[in-house]
């Protein structure tokens, strides 16, 4: 039988990643890798990055930059005005929820652990940045994933 740590963490994984899948009905369609250029991704995080990349051809509300070696890259993930709203409510406590002004229409960090996710409302339209890399803490990752969020926010 699992521990309640364990379940606990698969409960957080699997509510960041339904913040993350967009409702197909609900989500305007735009191009995620056309939200953020390989030279705004390099200059916030001080290196290089290529292109992004998709999950699948046909499926382009996720991208995916990667820092060479991979282990630092950035997603940005378009969801849905419904999924933004109903992922304010934490539904275990390993989940913490902090507000963030000044970035779109409405904004938050969504924690788990030592990753975060910035989630930000935009007119009809919804978005998560999160920068995942191991050995930065989890205030470093917060503070890279402002600047990208207001980019995405100026292009939308």
């Amino acid at each position: 039988m699992p521990s309640l740590a364990r379940l606990t963490a698969s409960l957080a994984i699997i509510t960041m990643v339904a913040v993350a899948v967009p409702n197909a009905s609900a989500t305007p369609a735009v191009d995620a890798c056309a939200l953020l250029t390989p030279a705004q991704m390099s200059a916030v995080l001080g290196a290089t990055v290529g292109p992004g990349t998709y999950i699948s051809p046909t499926f382009k509300t996720t991208c995916t930059w990667t820092v060479p070696g991979g282990h630092e890259f950035v997603t940005l993930m378009l969801t849905s005005v419904s999924s933004f709203e109903q992922s304010k409510i934490p539904i275990v406590p390993a989940i913490v929820i902090t507000p963030v002004s000044g970035i779109g229409d409405d904004a938050y960090y969504l924690t788990v652990g030592a990753n975060a996710g910035l989630i930000v409302k935009k007119g009809n339209i919804a978005f998560k940045v999160a920068v995942y890399a191991a050995n930065t803490s989890l205030d470093k990752k917060e503070a890279l994933e402002k600047p990208l969020a207001r980019q995405v926010v100026a292009r939308l």
